[in-house]
């Protein structure tokens, strides 16, 4: 199974899920998907009854899912039931819905753009840009974000290289490196902006994208230069790469008089529609 877990949006919701290299598919998180089609507060446990009933029923969809590891929303990675296209639409087809046709509809057409991906890359930029496109973010901020996940995409693939091999360690070192540069924990900062479940990077400011990119960048030098091997020795690359990231905004923050991390964010009014700003 491959590391890469990518978060993507049905009707405002986020569905966690793992794209499969060795098998081509991707693999969905079911308690996301139970709570986009029930609403429910408690998806797992609504997904706990329904595959009690389906073991009793002889199904064979509960034998299909997969345990696999997602962050929840205190930042930490825990096993949860998984599955992939074919055996997702066998559950929807178990729980009553009005979203049930438009979530088929949706799920066959993610799958086939991962397809596309894979074939030509450049689709999925273009998906990306398109989507903070519409989520109203400037053309400026749109090449910080995607220039700062290309850095980020570099420093990833060059840990999956160099030992790192679960999902836990690249969330461990991501913390390391990102504590470093702002003094704020991942979780901390999303805090500090009202966040939830929403995606960090999608919510930085242009300031904060450019220094979460020179940590990340300086990470990957540092590494490089001592070839860092392990958890030990990309963890002490990645305190000095933050550490030079964190110079790099004290001395902005002096200049400017203005502080680089912040508590702003894109979330929207629900009945106006219009971009808040929590500080």
């Amino acid at each position: 199974m491959a590391n890469k877990k990518q978060i993507t949006i049905f009707e405002g919701q986020r569905i966690r899920r793992v794209w499969d290299d060795k098998k081509g598919l991707w693999y969905f998180l079911v308690a996301d998907v139970v709570r986009v089609l029930t609403n429910s507060v408690d998806a797992g446990a609504y997904w706990r009854k329904l595959k009690q009933r389906l073991r009793e029923e002889g199904s064979e969809v509960v034998t299909k899912c997969h345990e696999l590891k997602f962050m929840a929303n205190d930042g930490k990675y825990y096993a949860s039931d998984s599955a992939d296209t074919e055996t997702m639409f066998r559950i929807i087809q178990s729980i009553p819905s009005p979203k049930a046709e438009p979530f088929k509809l949706w799920l066959a057409r993610v799958g086939y753009e991962r397809i596309e991906e894979i074939n030509d890359p450049e689709k999925a930029l273009n998906r990306s840009r398109d989507y903070w496109q519409r989520m109203g973010r400037s053309t400026k901020w749109i090449q910080q974000r995607m220039m700062g996940q290309e850095t980020r995409n570099k420093l990833t693939d060059y840990w999956s290289e160099h030992e790192i091999t679960k999902s836990e360690e690249y969330a461990i070192l991501t913390n390391i490196i990102h504590q470093e540069w702002s003094e704020l924990s991942v979780i901390q900062h999303k805090n500090l902006k009202g966040l939830k479940r929403e995606n960090l990077r999608d919510h930085m400011t242009e300031a904060e994208l450019i220094f979460s990119a020179l940590a990340e960048m300086s990470t990957r030098g540092i590494a490089e230069s001592q070839n860092a091997k392990g958890m030990d020795e990309n963890a002490l690359a990645g305190k000095k790469g933050g550490g030079v990231a964190k110079r790099a905004r004290e001395d902005y923050e002096i200049e400017t008089s203005k502080r680089a991390v912040s508590g702003e964010n894109f979330l929207q009014s629900p009945k106006s529609g219009k971009r808040l700003i929590k500080k």
